[in-house]
């Protein structure tokens, strides 16, 4: 089977499209696919790690940004764009001109867009070139001719992409489905079994974290009552453009802090925490995995709904964002403490961390 991604990274876009879609690849070339990338050239395209990893980049190049362009998201019709349409960069068109010329040689079995800027006018201009399309979606906020969606947010109903995709298409909700390393497994029965005392706080906002919240965390955590055992741990992503401010504020800070970029053991870090800071994106469902107490940052507004979600299953708490008060976030962090049990139980009995293989046993299924 061969299988094509067509996904971006970037400071606006972030790193989780790219990751969760390695990961999905990763579990196929385990079974013998064929897996190639398709990605955009454009600041933190993350397309040097992708090539790490073994895969082959077919590189789409750069395009300047256009975002007022009419037909940003709307091929040429002049159509209204979509609410993400300027992560397309030169436009659906273009983009979709651009994706045929790789399409046209590899002919796949499966095409599998993970991308909030593309919809079913993009999809439909390279129907002949794949045989069956698979859409990876957090939003529900558009149309898809696709034959697999998958929507990993708790909460997530199959209604909900009622008239937004065919009534053949077979659509996958909810964290079952979430998509996580084989090592967030591996570390599972080990992490829910340990006994967490409260003192070691695991701070990570994505593998970007364009606007900072990372420092100014760091700063607001100063005014906390935390014991003089605590040590807090920095996980920073390789692209992330703060790393050095990151760094010299770590150095200020009343506890042992450690910076960390680029890790490659991100379960075991969980795993060893008491107490996550953590973005209220993908990687909640690494910490649900592993059962770790978290307080979500909403970073973006695509991340609310599944903040919400997660705090009403009494799985995490919600809170750190810059708009709160110091005080808020003291408050939080001496919550979490408290409940850190209640929400270790909650929040794992959410996310086994089998999601890849099952979504990969559908690919199969469904196979053309």
């Amino acid at each position: 089977m061969r299988v094509v991604f067509r996904v971006d990274a970037s400071q606006e876009i972030g790193s989780g499209h790219v990751m969760r879609c390695l990961t999905l690849a990763d579990e196929l070339t385990n079974r013998e696919a064929e897996c190639h990338f398709v990605i955009r050239q454009q600041s933190g395209d993350m397309i040097d790690l992708v090539e790490a990893r073994g895969y082959r980049v077919h590189r789409l190049a750069e395009q300047v940004d256009d975002s007022s362009s009419p037909s940003r998201a709307g091929m040429a019709d002049g159509n209204i764009g979509l609410a993400h349409g300027h992560w397309l960069l030169g436009g659906a068109e273009q983009d979709a001109a651009d994706t045929a010329s790789v399409l046209g040689l590899l002919r796949p079995d499966w095409l599998v867009v993970d991308h909030y800027g593309i919809d079913w006018r993009w999809e439909t201009a390279l129907a002949g070139f794949y045989g069956r399309l698979m859409v990876v979606d957090d939003l529900a906020d558009r149309e898809h001719v696709c034959d697999l969606l998958l929507d990993q947010n708790l909460g997530r109903k199959a209604g909900d992409y009622d008239g937004l995709v065919p009534e053949r298409c077979r659509v996958l909700t909810g964290p079952a489905y979430a998509l996580l390393r084989p090592e967030f497994r591996e570390e599972r029965a080990k992490s829910r079994a340990r006994y967490r005392e409260g003192e070691h706080l695991l701070i990570n906002l994505g593998g970007v974290d364009k606007d900072n919240v990372t420092g100014d965390l760091l700063l607001a955590l100063k005014a906390c009552s935390l014991s003089e055992n605590s040590r807090i741990s920095v996980v920073m992503g390789r692209y992330a453009p703060w790393i050095q401010g990151v760094k010299e504020r770590a150095e200020s800070m009343p506890w042992k802090t450690h910076v960390l970029v680029g890790v490659d053991n991100m379960a075991e870090l969980m795993a060893s925490a008491d107490v996550a800071l953590g973005a209220a994106g993908g990687t909640s469902w690494e910490r649900c995995c592993l059962g770790l107490p978290s307080i979500l940052v909403v970073l973006a507004d695509n991340q609310r709904s599944g903040a919400a979600a997660l705090a009403e299953a009494g799985a995490a708490l919600v809170g750190g964002t810059p708009e709160q008060s110091v005080s808020d976030l003291c408050q939080l962090l001496a919550e979490v403490r408290s409940r850190r049990y209640d929400l270790a139980s909650a929040s794992s009995a959410l996310c086994d961390g089998a999601g890849a293989p099952r979504l990969a046993d559908a690919l199969a299924e469904f196979a053309p």
